[in-house]
């Protein structure tokens, strides 16, 4: 199955977080996602082991990744 026009194709989900944290911080990111992972203590190994477990936590991350920067493509 081909996914070229999969915007997510070939990135970890470690990628879309990290590229997540530094366009919005973790507290502005906290505020559009309020996961506790992102508002208490967050760091990205905790809400990797987080968002890899809970698949609505990460769609919820894909979506907003896709929106940022990707709502123009």
């Amino acid at each position: 199955m081909q996914q070229l026009n999969n915007p997510l194709h070939g990135k970890t989900l470690e990628m879309i977080l990290n590229e997540l944290v530094s366009f919005y911080g973790w507290e502005q990111l906290g505020y559009k996602i309020n996961i506790r992972c992102f508002n208490e203590d967050p760091s990205i190994k905790s809400s990797l082991n987080f968002l890899r477990r809970t698949e609505w936590a990460r769609k919820k991350v894909e979506e907003l990744y896709l929106e940022v920067f990707y709502k123009n493509n």
